[in-house]
Formats: structure tokens, sequence, C-alpha cells
């Protein structure tokens, strides 16, 4: 055996005693999620690399072989935005914030529950795992409203009721068919259409549906992957950890600002819900649910109640 030989031998027994020992730290953090639920909002970059999204499909089914529950629930505008401008279909702005009509709404649905959502299920099912895709329409999974947003005009300073027609928020979570897959080997992949009272479609946020989900299935976790690192600091830096007074507090003083409000909002609002933490963090990492579940530090912005 020459020299370079045994050196190679060395590394490659290197590497695999380092997976192996990262296997056994990750053992303790394994069995405090076994049999717990976690909802996963998957979207951003993540979900529009090919190569981010086959590794998150790996690592759910991961998560079910382990003995996690794990509920995806996907979101789809930069999807649908490409789909309405091939249709020709235009979409009016309300005070900044698109008016879903009739025939925009289907366009959403079909893009939401179907071409995104089975690709998804694919993924997954590629990977090794069982996946089966709904919407919030299936088994009454979401029923919806008429999302109410106001504005105040800036001459007048009166506030007004926005219309933007069909944009939804959730009233009421009905878990049972995720009840059904939480006792089977099927992960449930939720697109975030919901229904409303006289059996319209909505459209629902993707970060909105998942936090509502995972208070109604007294979720362990809501884990929203995003296109940043977390919540930041105003110096640039992450926050690992802030309870529920402190993220109000940091969104009082501006160090929480911009497009993070909603997020964080939806975070707190599960936390307050009845869900054990919630976590933002970066979509764009590879592994980036298994390294926040199964290492001691995490990757992302955890918001706990407190």
């Amino acid at each position: 055996m020459s020299t370079s030989d045994a050196a190679d031998i060395l590394h490659d027994r290197k590497a695999w005693l380092d997976r192996a020992k990262t296997l056994s730290e990750a053992l303790p953090f394994m069995r405090q999620f076994s049999d717990q639920t976690l909802v996963v909002k998957f979207g951003g970059h993540a979900m529009e690399s090919d190569d981010l999204a086959r590794l998150f499909a790996r690592d759910v089914v991961l998560l079910k072989q382990v003995g996690v529950n794990p509920v995806v629930v996907h979101g789809g505008g930069p999807q649908i935005d490409a789909m309405l401008k091939r249709l020709d279909i235009q979409t009016p702005r309300v005070d900044g914030l698109r008016f879903t009509d009739q025939a925009t709404v289907e366009v959403v649905e079909m893009i939401l529950s179907g071409k995104i959502n089975k690709q998804i299920v694919s993924a997954i099912n590629e990977a090794g795992g069982f996946a089966v895709g709904l919407s919030g329409k299936d088994g009454h999974l979401i029923r919806a409203r008429k999302l109410r947003r106001t504005a105040k005009d800036p001459e007048s300073n009166i506030e007004k009721v926005l219309d933007l027609g069909f944009v939804g928020e959730p009233t009421e979570i009905t878990p049972h068919i995720l009840d059904f897959f939480r006792k089977s080997d099927i992960i449930p992949v939720v697109a975030p259409v919901g229904m409303g009272s006289a059996g319209e479609t909505y459209n629902i946020n993707a970060d909105t549906a998942a936090g509502a989900i995972a208070a109604a299935t007294n979720a362990r976790r809501l884990l929203m992957l995003t296109d940043v690192a977390g919540v930041l600091d105003k110096s640039g830096n992450l926050i690992p950890e802030m309870t529920a007074a402190q993220a109000k507090a940091f969104m009082a003083d501006g160090t929480i600002s911009g497009g993070m409000i909603p997020k964080v909002e939806t975070c707190l609002d599960a936390v307050a819900r009845g869900v054990d933490a919630a976590v933002i963090l970066d979509g764009r990492v590879p592994h980036a649910v298994l390294l926040e579940l199964f290492t001691p530090h995490g990757v992302g912005t955890l918001i706990k109640a407190g």
C-alpha cells in the first residue's frame, strides 16, 4: 500500500467518524421531536431552486422516518405571477396590494393546488416518502373569509376598507384529515387555498395558513423558510432567540420592519395559540430544517412565549 493510499484511507475514516458523531449528537434532538407535529412553510428561493427542493424533500422524508410528523404548507407567488403574465391576465392593485378577481383566483388555485403542490409531492415521493397533496378545500381543512384590510386616506385621514377580491384569511381549521395522516406514514402537503361559507375559493397567504394549521394541530414547532437568515438586529446580526415580549419591542422600535413584520406576527399568533415555538430560518441554506431541529445551535430565529 502506497503512502498516498494510506492517507486516503485515513481521510475517509475520519470523514466516516465525523458523520457517525453527527448522527450520535442528533439523537437527543430526534427523541425530543419524536411523535411531535412540525408545520413547515416551504417557499421562497428554496422552492424555486431544484437542488434545494430536492434536499428539502429528502429532509422531510428523514423527519418522518425518525418519528416526527411533518406537515408541509407551501406558497407560490412567483409561479402565479408568471402564469398570469403568460395568460395576459391583468391584476390591478389596491393601495399596493393585488386585487384577486374571479379569473385570477382560478389561476391561483390551478397553480397552487395543481402544479406546485404536485411538484412537491413528487419530490418527496422520489426521495422515498409517501406524500399526499391537499388544498385547504379538502376535508374542510381551511374555512376562510374575505381578508379585511383598511387604509387611511392621506388627505382626509379617513380610514377606508380595502376590497382585495378573493384574498382570504382563515376562520377555522379542521385538522381531522391531518390527524388521520399523523397515524400513518403519509406526509401531507397543503396548498393555501381556502373555502368560504358559500363555497367560494380564497387565496390565503402561505405564512398565515401555516401558522393557523400549526395552532390547530398543537404543533411543537412552526418552521418558516424565508430568503433571509432570520430576524436581524440593527447591526445586521442574527438574533438566534427571542421571547414574544422582545419581538413586540423590536417591532415597536423599528428593529423588525418591512416584510419581516407579518412573518413575526404570524409566529407570535401561533405561539400565543399554543405552539411551543416558531422559527424563521433561511431556506437557502442546504438542510436548514435538519440543522435547526437536530443541532444545539440552530440556524434561524426562534420565537417563544414570554
